[in-house]
């Protein structure tokens, strides 16, 4: 008897730890969807509330299930099964993460058009937007490479992102139609065009030499500037171009005479004495907020009679466009024509002086070669050649002038 009173104890309890156990396992939450941590710190809340206590402490990248949604907030599960709130700005969707890793595979092989740095706290964004999230920050005095620029609306709406994936639609079953026993009318014939047709169909066009009113009345709102950056760890972002500036020596940068500086490159020493002195080029623009990258370029040589930076060369009201090109002894620029097609001027520098050494087409640049999304499916689709990655094309266009 005390034996199997012993049995049944035992079975009982393990009856009860499976019972618990089943329990405790439905009452987790169903997974709902996945997202990244966005931010380089995110603390989950509690509850729904900003200020209401943390329950742990996330980094940026590190993958989350999503286990419940109150309007703008998600409640999420880390992988050590601790779950809190945090607002839908916080998270990352797997495109948006695909993009922001693709886009530091993509920058690391493209050529600095400068160094930058801030005199403040800096958020480094995912995409150009106010509203996408930060999820690094660049410290004060820090040191980044300024890679691309670029200009966007402020007011643009927030791209669309797929946190949770939406419902299957249920398929509704379709009745069989009854024939009708009334045959449809014919469809009658189209009506003649009038006689003056062509001159109605002119009708509000603006006259030759005359500007368009719908272009000329096209509102635009404000507009952000933008700048791709590379911080010294190989993370690339956007911040505001309004918050960095060049760190070229001030004895070059007090020549900019109001302009921005928008990059800068050594292309060359000159030896005074004691001192070797850097032959510098830059580029400038007269203000944010312009569709191209600089107007003008300039190139400063160490005069060995002054002892003073002089220019050797200058160019003004110009569209140009990165990546700049240089190296000791020679540089190139991608200008825009009037036409609207690009030129890649090519310089050498011999002493002190700057000459023209040609000119050829400028490489498209990714967005230039962004074309409609292929609707070609099945084998034709595959059979077309993938096209060579912004940094290959950058790498090329370098070889082919440098040759290296």
């Amino acid at each position: 008897m005390p034996r199997s009173r012993s049995l049944q104890t035992i079975a009982g309890a393990i009856v009860l730890c499976a019972l618990s156990g089943c329990n405790a396992k439905s009452d987790r939450a169903p997974v709902i969807g996945h997202a990244y941590a966005g931010p380089a710190t995110l603390n989950l809340h509690k509850e729904i509330d900003s200020k209401s206590p943390t329950v742990t402490i996330v980094h940026h990248g590190d993958k989350l299930e999503i286990v419940g949604q109150r309007r703008r907030w998600y409640k999420v599960r880390t992988a050590g099964g601790t779950e809190g709130w945090t607002s839908d700005r916080e998270l990352l969707d797997t495109a948006q993460m695909q993009r922001l890793r693709a886009l530091a595979a993509e920058t690391t092989g493209l050529p600095s058009q400068g160094v930058a740095t801030t005199f403040s706290t800096l958020n480094v964004h995912t995409e150009p937007s106010r509203q996408s999230p930060s999820f690094i920050q660049v410290k004060e005095h820090e040191k980044v490479d300024v890679i691309a620029h670029k200009v966007a609306e402020r007011t643009a709406a927030a791209e669309k992102r797929e946190l949770i994936p939406p419902r299957p639609k249920p398929e509704k079953k379709k009745g069989k139609e009854k024939a009708s026993k009334i045959p449809e009318p014919p469809v009658p014939a189209a009506p003649e065009p009038p006689p003056d047709w062509i001159e109605l169909s002119r009708q509000g066009e603006p006259k030759e030499g005359e500007p368009s009113q719908v272009a000329a009345e096209a509102p635009r709102g404000p507009i952000d500037d933008w700048t791709l950056i590379r911080t010294e760890t190989g993370q690339s972002g956007w911040v505001l171009t309004s918050g960095l500036y060049l760190a070229i020596p001030d004895e070059v940068a007090q020549y900019a005479e109001g302009h921005r500086i928008t990059s800068y490159f050594s292309v060359g020493r000159i030896q005074d004495g004691d001192e070797r002195k850097d032959i510098w080029l830059w580029t400038t623009s007269d203000g944010l907020g312009e569709d191209y990258d600089f107007d003008g370029y300039r190139v400063f040589t160490w005069s060995l009679r002054h002892h003073r930076y002089e220019t050797a060369y200058i160019q003004r009201r110009e569209r140009g466009f990165f990546p700049v090109l240089a190296k000791a002894g020679e540089f190139s620029v991608c200008l825009e024509r009037n036409d609207g097609s690009r030129v890649r001027k090519q310089y050498v520098i011999r002493d002190t002086s700057v000459r023209p050494a040609g000119e050829r087409p400028c490489d498209k640049t990714s967005e230039q070669a962004t074309e409609p999304r292929n609707l070609v499916s099945g084998t034709a689709a595959k059979e077309q050649a993938p096209k060579k990655s912004l940094t290959d094309q950058v790498k090329d266009e370098a070889k082919g002038l440098f040759g290296k």
